[in-house]
């Protein structure tokens, strides 16, 4: 078939190469195409069924649900009493699902879900800081730990998908309150350490004493170790109230200083003895 006079190719030649032209590049479009489903054909479906895909490359599937633990991405801030100071709440998330999926579904609805827990864990720390001064973090820690207690399986529902969520959570102190409190936390160590001293002392007094009773009684004939053994026992019915009272004490105050200990009454060495009798 010829050109025409003018050497441009008739119509007809034109509509050809176009035609031509279309199939190759639909030939060549079928061809890549056949290649890309056959090398995801096998990930589809396993996505399509929620499945791992099998093959010798697959990993092979965990037993039981499975369980993804996330931290809230910052420390949840809550107002203590007087708005002026904050406690920081450090929020812990375990996620799992009753249904078998994959990891990365489970990933996706807990990334969907969390915003919702960490938006109920601060409500709850919020009512329970507003009444508490800024220094007693463990008091609020012990409070939000009563009420996971109570309620410890937090449920979040999309569809026909369940999930789980066991929520934890630990308090810190506002730094900005840390330079005040050193002075008191340093000196109320001081203290218990005195306390416990003092305390270690009366018992091991209160041990000889006993002892000494023992060794007394065994030759109770003599006036003089009946006389000695009669203030022994005295001054140790004394150290023996002291004592409980200083551990009622620290049983009923356990965080307040404790005060000086009274000195046990002891004999003194001015009053004479009582002379021995024939």
């Amino acid at each position: 078939m010829t050109d025409a006079p003018d050497g441009r190719p008739r119509p007809a030649d034109q509509w050809r190469r176009r035609g031509v032209r279309a199939l190759v590049v639909t030939r060549d479009g079928s061809v890549r195409g056949w290649r890309w489903w056959a090398r995801n054909w096998d990930r589809l479906v396993a996505a399509l069924q929620d499945e791992a895909p099998v093959g010798s490359a697959a990993a092979p599937a965990p037993s039981g649900p499975l369980v993804e633990q996330r931290d809230a991405p910052r420390l949840i801030a809550v107002p203590a009493r007087g708005y002026v100071y904050s406690f920081y709440v450090r929020a812990t998330f375990a996620w799992s699902s009753p249904a078998t999926m994959r990891a990365e579904v489970l990933s996706w609805y807990v990334q969907y879900f969390q915003p919702n827990a960490i938006q109920r864990l601060t409500r709850l720390a919020a009512d329970a800081a507003r009444d508490l001064p800024p220094h007693r973090a463990a008091d609020l820690e012990v409070a939000l730990q009563q009420a996971l207690a109570e309620d410890p399986r937090w449920h979040y529902q999309r569809g026909d998908i369940t999930l789980t969520c066991r929520p934890d959570a630990t308090v810190r102190l506002d730094e900005r309150i840390m330079p005040a409190l050193q002075p008191h936390v340093d000196r109320m160590v001081e203290l218990e350490y005195q306390f416990e001293e003092q305390l270690r002392k009366a018992r091991y007094a209160e041990h000889l004493s006993r002892q000494w009773a023992t060794i007394l009684s065994d030759d109770a004939d003599d006036q003089d170790v009946a006389d000695a053994r009669d203030q022994m026992l005295t001054a140790q019915r004394e150290a023996a109230r002291w004592i409980t009272d200083l551990l009622r004490r620290n049983g009923d105050h356990p965080t307040d200083p404790p005060s000086a200990p009274p000195i046990p009454p002891q004999q003194s060495r001015d009053t004479p003895t009582q002379p021995a009798t024939d």
